[in-house]
């Protein structure tokens, strides 16, 4: 699979253009992701699930913009702000 080329200002505009409950970006094979589906899917909430793998410099943005280094990162979309939550540990103290 070919990978997407990420602009700095990209994050911005995947987070805006998602219309579920939550984002998460997460990575092949991710054992915490994974966890993460199950939790939101058994709160009965909507998600995107964006894999970091298939975009250059998304990851790179990401960590940029939250500090948070490891998959999943979840943010929370139902307000009128987005709210980062963290990885799947965060988001079941979240939730």
């Amino acid at each position: 699979m070919k990978k997407e080329a990420v602009s700095l200002s990209q994050l911005r505009e995947i987070i805006q253009g998602t219309e579920t409950d939550f984002l998460v970006f997460t990575q092949t094979n991710c054992p915490y992701c994974s966890l993460a589906f199950r939790v939101l899917e058994s709160k009965e909430l909507t998600f995107t699930d964006f894999n970091l793998d298939n975009h250059d410099g998304l990851r790179q943005e990401v960590v940029s913009q939250t500090g948070h280094r490891t998959a999943p990162v979840v943010f929370d979309l139902r307000g009128e702000e987005p709210v980062f939550i963290g990885g799947s540990d965060n988001l079941l103290d979240y939730l």
